[in-house]
């Protein structure tokens, strides 16, 4: 591993590849060991060297917000912007605000997170790759419902319009996709959409 940000990488052969965009090297470098025996690791240490790592080869994207020279969020939408087919997970310890309703990500974990846990959204992101576009805005959708019931007071969901709206289109997206979620009812396709332990995930229900 290189003690310099932005050129670290785990080499592999055919492989999954991952992207950690983290500026604390040890952390960097810690992602990188816990991962790198089933993916291929890249790693960056900046905003511009995580812009600058994006590719069609890239399968998930862990993005820190908190960068020295900016931030996640410029990382996510360069990739958004650039239309690959990968799934970001923000890794981060600024909690989440309404402000995460307009971000493109499909999941948001907040530091620390263990080794089973990085594990766990990575394999989850690998999976949702293979949904179509609707599942996988259902998935995202859901995943910021539960960012956002876990940070903030029940008084403050209830007097966010934002929230409001994500819990219509969830509603929406959930009665557009019933039939999709009965003809997949094995534990695979569970995890890959909830492995959260929020009581809003009791409230959906994969059997319809």
């Amino acid at each position: 591993m290189s003690d310099d940000a932005g050129d670290a990488v785990t080499e592999g052969g055919d492989e999954p590849v991952v992207l950690v965009v983290e500026d604390e090297r040890e952390l960097r470098e810690l992602y990188a060991t816990w991962l790198s025996m089933e993916y291929e690791v890249r790693t960056a240490g900046t905003t511009a060297e995580g812009i600058d790592a994006i590719g069609p080869e890239i399968d998930v994207a862990l993005l820190d917000r908190r960068l020295p020279d900016g931030s996640g969020d410029e990382v996510l939408s360069a990739l958004r912007e650039r239309d690959f087919n990968c799934r970001v997970a923000m890794i981060t310890a600024v909690a989440p605000d309404f402000d995460i309703l307009e971000m493109g990500f499909d999941d948001y974990l907040v530091k620390p997170v263990s080794r089973d846990e990085l594990i766990e959204v990575v394999e989850t992101m690998l999976s949702r790759r293979t949904y179509d576009d609707q599942v996988r805005r259902y998935a995202a959708l859901v995943s910021k419902q539960v960012a956002l019931a876990r940070e903030k007071s029940e008084a403050e969901l209830a007097a966010s319009e934002e929230y409001a709206d994500l819990e219509s289109e969830i509603g929406e997206l959930r009665e557009n996709l019933d039939t999709t979620f009965s003809e997949f009812d094995d534990d695979d396709f569970q995890a890959a959409f909830l492995s959260l332990d929020s009581p809003d995930e009791d409230d959906i229900d994969f059997d319809t």
